[in-house]
C-alpha cells in the first residue's frame, strides 16, 4: 500500500493523527531495558500504529553492537517474549510511528540504527521536518545513500557528520540542530550515553524520568506511570539532555523562550488525558476548554455528551460550567483497531457505526449538546449527529473544543490541504447546514493559550501564522480529495 491510499484510508476516519511517540531508557545498574521500552511503548500506542521498534545496545559491551528488533503493526504484533528475550543491553530506545511524511513501510520504521565512522547511533523521531527535503539533496549531492525516505534519516546524516568534526555525541547534535527546522523531539543511544533533545518550539513533548537507578525519556508522563517511574521534569524547548554512567548533564544554549509554540493539539486531542504537558495537565486542559464553550456559546438543552474518547473531557468540563447534567451517549467498540476493514462505500456499514453505538435510553427525546475536539472534513461529524437524531433526540448542538481548521499543519500533524477542510471558504452557519445540526460553535482562538496554562502555542492550523516559516514544497505527501 502506497501513502496516498494508507492516508485515504485514514481519512475516511476524518480524525486527525499524531506522527510518533519515543521511549528511551538507560539502567546505570546495567540491567535489560528492552521489556520496559516495551510496556512504554504500549502506553504510547495512541501517537502511532503503523509500526514499532526497539535498539538496544550494551554499555559495558564491546562498543558498536545494537540488537534491534522492529516491523509494521501494533507493539503485541511486533514483539514477543521472545524477541525482547533477545534484546540485550541496558541502553536504548523505541519508537511507534504514525507516517505523515514518508511511506508505510518496514524501511521507515524506527529507530533508525547508524554506523558510521565514530562508531554507533540508534534513533528515534517525533515530528516533521520543514526543510527535509533541501538538506536530504544537499547530502545527496555530497554522496550520501538513503535507505528510507523519512526525514529521521536526515537527521541522523547530519548528526554523524558533525560527529566526524566534534569531541563528543551531545555537541554534533547541537551543531545539527542549528541546521535542522521544524518539529522534534529525539531520543538517541550512543555507545556509552542516552540523549534527548527537544526542538526550540518545543512543537512535541518530551520529558525525563526515574526509576531506582535507571533514567528514561519519553513522549509523555503516562509512560513513566505506566513502567513505575517517577517524572522529574520536562526538557525544555532547545535544550539538549546527556545520561552517562555519571548521571544527567544538560546543554541550553538554544533555549529561547521567545520562539516557544507547543503544539496545541497535544491538550485538545493527541496526549493521553493522564499525561502532562510542560506542567499543564492534559486532562484539565480539556475540562477547561469544555468550560468556555459553555461560558461563550451557551445553549438550553437536557444532556450534555462528549464523543470518545478525547470528548468526553471537555463534555463533562461544559456540564460543571453550565449545570446541564453529563451523560454516556455513545457505546465504543473496543475491538477496531488498526486491521479493521474499512466497509466498502456501497455497503450500508460504515466504519463509524461500527466503532460508536448511540445508547438510545439515554438520548430519546432529549435536547442534546454533543462535544468533539475537532471538525476536519465533517464526514464522521455529520454521520454522529445523523446517529443521535435516529436514536431519538429531539435538537443536537454540536460544539467543538477547537477552532475551525483552516491551513494545513507541517510539524507532524496529519492536517490535510485547505481545499479538504470543511471550514475552509465556509461560515459556520454553512458547516452546521452540512454536518444536520441545529447550532455549532467551536472554541475561540484566544482560548487556546488560556488551556495550556498561559504556555505560548502554536495556533498555525487555525490561524494561518506559522512558528517556523512553512515548506515551499508540501513534504506531507498526497491526499485524497
Amino acid at each position: 500500500m502506497d501513502i496516498g491510499q494508507a492516508r485515504a484510508m485514514d481519512w475516511r476516519t476524518d480524525k486527525l493523527h499524531e506522527e510518533c511517540g519515543i521511549f528511551g531508557m538507560y539502567d546505570l545498574d546495567g540491567r535489560d531495558v528492552a521489556s520496559t521500552i516495551y510496556y512504554g511503548l504500549f502506553a504510547l500506542q495512541h501517537r502511532g500504529q503503523e509500526s514499532c521498534g526497539i535498539a538496544v545496545s550494551d554499555t559495558n559491551g564491546p562498543k558498536g553492537v545494537i540488537s534491534t528488533c522492529k516491523g509494521m503493526g501494533l507493539c503485541n504484533e511486533v514483539f514477543t517474549p521472545e524477541t525482547l528475550d533477545g534484546l540485550k543491553g541496558n541502553n536504548g530506545v523505541g519508537h511507534v510511528r504514525y507516517s505523515t511524511a514518508g511511506s508505510s513501510t518496514r524501511e521507515n520504521a524506527q529507530p533508525l540504527v547508524l554506523n558510521y565512522v565514530k562508531g554507533t547511533l540508534a534513533l528515534a523521531h517525533n515530528g516533521n521536518l520543514v526543510n527535509a527535503p533541501e538538506l536530504r539533496r544537499e547530502l545527496a549531492y555530497t554522496g550520501a545513500i538513503f535507505q528510507t525516505t523519512i526525514d529521521t534519516e536526515v537527521i541522523a546524516y547530519h548528526i554523524a557528520r558533525e560527529r566526524i568534526r566534534t569531541a563528543t555525541v551531545e555537541e554534533a547534535v547541537a551543531n545539527a540542530m542549528k541546521k535542522i527546522r521544524g518539529a522534534y523531539s529525539l531520543v538517541i543511544a550512543s555507545p556509552r550515553k542516552l540523549i534527548g533533545a527537544r526542538d526550540p518550539q518545543g512543537f512535541k513533548p518530551l520529558c525525563i524520568g526515574r526509576r531506582d537507578n535507571a533514567w528514561i525519556l519519553t513522549s509523555e508522563t503516562c509512560a513513566l506511570d505506566t513502567v513505575g517511574a517517577t517524572f522529574v521534569r520536562d526538557v525544555r524547548p532547545g535544550e539538549i539532555v546527556t545520561i552517562t554512567k555519571d548521571g544527567i548533564r544538560s546543554d541550553t544554549t538554544l533555549c529561547d523562550e521567545k520562539s516557544e509554540a507547543r503544539c496545541v493539539f497535544e491538550y485538545i486531542y493527541f496526549a493521553r488525558p493522564d499525561s502532562v504537558f510542560d506542567g499543564v495537565g492534559v486532562y484539565h486542559s480539556r475540562i477547561y476548554a469544555g468550560r468556555c464553550l459553555a461560558k461563550d456559546s451557551p445553549v438550553d438543552a437536557d444532556i450534555v455528551v462528549g464523543v470518545p474518547e478525547s470528548g468526553n473531557a471537555a463534555a463533562l468540563g461544559y456540564s460543571m460550567e453550565s449545570g446541564i447534567p453529563y451523560c454516556m451517549a455513545f457505546v465504543k467498540n473496543s475491538y477496531v483497531g488498526r486491521t479493521f476493514i474499512k466497509p466498502k462505500q456501497s455497503s450500508r456499514e460504515s466504519a463509524v457505526r461500527v466503532k460508536l453505538n448511540v445508547l438510545r435510553e439515554a438520548v430519546a427525546g432529549k435536547r442534546v449538546i454533543m462535544i468533539d475536539d475537532s471538525i476536519v472534513r465533517g464526514t464522521t461529524s455529520n454521520l454522529i449527529v445523523n446517529m443521535l437524531r435516529e436514536a431519538g433526540a429531539t435538537e443536537v448542538h454540536v460544539k467543538v473544543s477547537a477552532p475551525p481548521f483552516l491551513h494545513p499543519c507541517y510539524f507532524g500533524t496529519d492536517i490535510p490541504t485547505e481545499d479538504q477542510l470543511i471550514a475552509h471558504d465556509r461560515t459556520v452557519d454553512e458547516i452546521c447546514k452540512i454536518i444536520g445540526a441545529d447550532s455549532l460553535s467551536y472554541l475561540r482562538v484566544e482560548r487556546l493559550r488560556e488551556m495550556a496554562g498561559g504556555l505560548p502555542v502554536c495556533t498555525a492550523c487555525f490561524t494561518g501564522d506559522y512558528p517556523v516559516d512553512p515548506p515551499v514544497e508540501d513534504i506531507r505527501g498526497s491526499y485524497e480529495k
